[in-house]
């Protein structure tokens, strides 16, 4: 009897082998449902044997082998296999972590009956059936199966022209499990939209990539804000289309995906597109993975997890804002999507375009010596359109008044004459940050995270953003009773709050996490801007990227001095990065852009940096002292995270992992430390960090150390490798 290896999502880093009567070694990447405990688990098929080290007379029967779609195909398998080695995480968790909701149950998929405007593939069962199994007098069957298996797919039109009952038989197929049916979008009616005129500087960037289009490079594509980067993306991917391949895009945050859509619809509306993100029922996300998979979607648009699409006819890879952290899954399996997306292009053999206004100094390093081939955009791609003035309001001079210094005070008021619109950055949301006692100084607490709870005042809420606890407003000062207990600095709540005061015929909006919560919610928003019925903006990181608002004329940052007191190296990298990006908002179109950043520190070199609107410098300069300090790109480095409900227990437990580890000559290991937040959710956090100059001898040790490591007891503590961490 033959047995299946099941990769299951069980926390265990082994596969498991069953029984299985009907398996055949083409069934590798379908799905099954097997016996696994006192439960029954859905898994996929990885490998078909003769033999197995278990005891035949142990093994288990596999339960049915759903033949209901079509298997993964190898190049998938080999991705998930990839990143399981690299990231030190159970296959099985991996390969259920990239597949739809749906494909994870213990049902098998029910598929609508196709209409006729549908495309018919044979499944795996439908390929094991052959001609001599259908009687000859039964010529339409025996035409139609013969055309199925000699084409990629047949349409409806296709299968009628065969015989008008073609599609009533297609359709008895569908419920045998011989054929699959996917729907095929409506031609659009709409004419592409015109194509702009490219700069030099986009030909030269567009010519460069079109002319290895066929083999494997990682391109990294830095152009200043509104240089143009998404019309470089829309002409390569025209040239993907035209060689009948697929582009995979990949974006930070959901909040892009409206934007880039619209975009790409109205250039392309005859290409099937689909979105993937977590923003779909789970209805949406397998048809638009179906539709992948099968070769009708030419064009995927998505999130983090799209990284993990079938793609049966990849062409093109593009991480747009690759310097972005969302592309950094921060629990579970802690995969980066911009590191698999350059496996998986160097796996395919094509290229993968990383686009930035700031590249991550990891990728900026890669491209300095040469691993990466760096393509710059230096101009703003709209005639006449200037990089917008930078400068920087000293608010130990100009004090505050509810977080707005008299200078940006003025400037608001001169935009408004001009009718033009402006945005105040905040990357704080709620009305305050603090709520405080002036008699005894209590601050209000989170009692499951070491953190302050945010002022919520319209909702008269104590929030913790970490964990999403919420209280209601206290009365008085739990701990001296006090009733003079008020809110400490600014939120985006507050500044609205405050605008709304000073200027109270200006049309105010906010924009923050709180704000979108609505369905629809961000889609209305960005069309009440493109409408010109807001004047000033208040918004977080939401705001600051990918985003095209033609009259944006003022842009104000306010706090952005908190991020210079961070113990995170990246956190200068990081900043930099946010405000040129937020920046980047003013001044696309004609209208002149002027960016004021209220700071106690003008004359610092991050500030002076983007002033100049220099890049180079500032990523030279912090990439000199991270050479010094000896940290990333210079070392490679894995973190042991653990977690538990006494941190006594945690640091017990890493310091048990310490002593287990044989390391390399070039590894490093450091002593266990508690996290810099400790307790997060309720659980008590540390970490012991790990680094290499080799990141080839780092995997070899981190290998070795994994399987050292899962002999612990841990029945009390949660642990996880983090590999290339970009949070401390």
């Amino acid at each position: 009897m033959p047995i299946i290896r099941v990769a299951l999502n069980v926390h265990v880093d082994t596969l498991f082998d069953y029984q299985a009567v009907d398996a055949h070694p083409q069934d590798v990447g379908l799905r099954v449902n097997v016996p696994f405990g006192k439960k029954l688990l859905t898994g996929i098929i990885v490998a078909v044997n003769s033999d197995t080290r278990i005891a035949v007379e142990k093994l288990k029967t596999a339960q049915i082998i759903f033949r209901d779609i079509a298997p993964l195909p190898t190049a998938l398998l080999d991705l998930f296999q990839f990143c399981s080695d690299y990231y030190h995480h159970p296959l099985g968790m991996v390969i259920m972590n990239g597949l739809p909701g749906k494909l994870r149950g213990n049902k098998p998929v029910k598929l609508s009956a196709p209409s006729n405007d549908h495309q018919f593939h044979l499944t795996t069962t439908g390929k094991q059936v052959g001609l001599t199994s259908i009687p000859a007098r039964q010529r339409i069957a025996r035409r139609l199966l013969t055309e199925l298996n000699q084409s990629d797919g047949l349409t409806s039109e296709a299968a009628k022209l065969i015989s008008p009952t073609a599609i009533k038989l297609l359709k008895a197929w569908v419920e045998l499990g011989w054929v699959s049916a996917m729907a095929i979008p409506a031609t659009s009616t709409l004419k592409p939209s015109n194509k702009p005129a490219l700069t030099q500087e986009q030909e030269k960037a567009v010519n460069a990539i079109t002319s290895e289009i066929n083999q494997f490079n990682t391109w990294l594509l830095h152009g200043i804000t509104g240089s143009g980067k998404t019309e470089v993306y829309l002409h390569i991917i025209e040239q993907a289309l035209a060689l009948d391949k697929q582009t995979l895009v990949l974006i930070p945050e959901i909040n892009l995906t409206p934007q880039l859509e619209a975009i790409f619809r109205a250039r392309f509306p005859a290409t099937h597109l689909v979105s993937l993100h977590s923003g779909l029922n789970d209805t949406q996300r397998l048809l638009g993975w179906l539709q992948a998979q099968q070769g009708i979607a030419r064009i995927i648009l998505g999130t983090r997890l799209a990284v993990f699409t079938p793609l049966p006819n990849l062409g093109l890879v593009i991480v747009d804002e690759e310097q972005d952290g969302s592309f950094k899954q921060q629990d579970g399996l802690r995969y980066s999507a911009r590191d698999l997306a350059i496996f998986r292009a160097r796996q395919a053999n094509i290229p993968v375009v990383l686009g930035t206004a700031t590249p991550s100094l990891e990728s900026y390093y890669n491209a300095l010596n040469g691993r990466y081939r760096s393509l710059r955009l230096q101009s703003r791609a709209v005639e006449n359109a200037a990089l917008p003035l930078i400068q920087c309001i000293d608010i130990r001079t100009h004090k505050t008044q509810e977080g707005l210094s008299e200078p940006l005070t003025q400037a608001l008021v001169r935009c408004l004459a001009k009718k033009h619109q402006s945005l105040i950055f905040i990357n704080r949301r709620g009305y305050a940050p603090v709520l405080l006692c002036k008699s005894c100084a209590w601050s209000a607490t989170c009692q499951r995270c070491s953190s302050r709870l945010v002022v919520h005042l319209r909702d008269k809420k104590l929030c913790c953003h970490h964990c999403g606890h919420q209280e209601n407003f206290p009365r008085a000062c739990p701990q001296c009773g006090n009733q003079d207990i008020a809110p400490f600095g600014q939120g985006t709540q507050r500044i609205e709050d405050t605008l709304a005061a000073r200027f109270p015929e200006a049309r105010i909006l906010r924009i923050d996490r709180d704000s979108i919560r609505r369905k629809n919610a961000w889609q209305n928003i960005l069309q009440t801007i493109h409408a010109q019925e807001v004047d000033i903006l208040v918004g977080t990181q939401l705001l600051a990227k990918g985003h095209d608002f033609p009259n944006l004329s003022l842009v104000g940052i306010l706090n952005s001095d908190v991020s210079l007191y961070s113990t995170d190296f990246r956190a200068s990298e990081r900043l930099f990065a946010q405000l040129m990006q937020v920046a980047g908002r003013a001044g696309r179109a004609a209208v002149a852009g002027y960016v004021l950043i209220q700071t106690e520190f003008p004359d610092h070199p991050l500030y002076r940096a983007l002033q100049q609107h220099d890049y180079d410098a500032l990523a030279k300069s912090l990439l000199a002292e991270r050479k010094t300090a000896g940290f990333p790109p210079y070392v490679y480095q894995a973190l042991l995270r653990a977690e538990a409900h006494n941190i006594e227990l945690v640091l017990d437990f890493l310091a048990q992992a310490a002593k287990l580890a044989q390391p390399l000559p070039t590894v490093e290991i450091f002593d266990p430390v508690p996290a810099p937040m400790l307790r997060l959710k309720g659980l008590e956090r540390a970490h012991l960090l790990v680094q290499s100059s080799s990141r080839r001898q780092l995997q070899e040790f981190l290998a070795q150390w994994y399987k050292q490591i899962n002999s612990l007891p841990t029945h009390k503590i949660r642990w996880v490798i983090d590999v290339d961490p970009l949070e401390f």
